[in-house]
């Protein structure tokens, strides 16, 4: 029989705690809880003990930062799922980051999804990483984006993004460098994170930074010729956006 994950779960409200409490015993059996605490510091004492491999981490604390626990404990060599009640945009911090989060009150059904996308993807990118770039969109510095795959997670600078391809319910990214990245995310939800970044929806299966834009053929739809070569179609509908974006990128460099 397999061991149990060892788990620490840190939120300075006693009904929030409880409640999570009861929720992982009921709906997570591979979880055991073997601690919590309601401050940074004892957070910190706490998991400096027990060492645990999972860490339910609510980010607001009385005396602190959650994310202050992560630089001063010992070794975090453990995996954190957020417990928040952030709004809109620290949520979209998190989807760069890809930081898993749980947005308070904590439904039965989102516990067991977090749970299950751990439980694949375990240690692959060290936490410290994603928390660096947590902050950097928070600071309003998207420099660099996390990319979740089926095996894993990879950093990239979000400027050598060259464009983004629907396939199914997956995105492939076509990176600078000739590199393909498969994510298990829909191309609508990177449109909403990148749609403030020089990237604009040309096609319902093709998401482009405008940046290696090399020059556009005009018809119908159209296509975009990129620096490398490649070719992606315009929709008739996209048309008039894309071209309203790529003059508004000429005005601002």
């Amino acid at each position: 029989m397999e061991a149990k994950v060892q788990a620490v779960i840190v939120d300075d409200e006693e009904n929030s705690l409880e409640a999570l409490s009861i929720l992982i015993q009921k709906y997570c059996p591979d979880i055991q809880i073997v601690g919590s605490a309601q401050t940074v510091e004892s957070a910190i004492e706490l998991i400096n003990s027990v060492k645990p491999e999972l860490l339910f981490l609510d980010i607001a604390l009385p005396d602190g930062q959650g994310f202050e626990i992560l630089d001063e404990v010992v070794s975090n060599d453990f995996e954190v799922i957020f417990t928040t009640a952030y709004d809109q945009y620290a949520l979209k911090a998190f989807e760069f980051s890809a930081l898993d989060y749980l947005l308070k009150p904590i439904s039965a059904e989102k516990l067991q999804q977090a749970v299950e996308r751990y439980q694949k993807i375990r240690k692959d990118t060290k936490i410290s990483t994603r928390v660096s770039v947590f902050k950097e969109s928070m600071d309003n510095r998207n420099e660099r984006i996390i990319l979740s795959s089926m095996d894993g997670f990879e950093v990239y600078k979000i400027s050598d993004i060259v464009r983004c391809e629907a396939n199914g319910s997956y995105t492939v990214f076509y990176i600078k460098t000739g590199q393909r990245i498969v994510t298990s995310k829909t191309l609508n939800n990177f449109e909403k994170l990148l749609s403030d970044l020089s990237f604009v929806r040309v096609h319902s299966k093709h998401l482009v930074n405008l940046n290696f834009v090399k020059k556009y053929i005009s018809g119908r739809g159209g296509y975009i010729v990129f620096d490398d070569g490649s070719q992606v179609d315009v929709s008739e509908r996209k048309k008039k956006e894309f071209i309203q974006k790529m003059k508004e990128q000429a005005r601002s460099t």
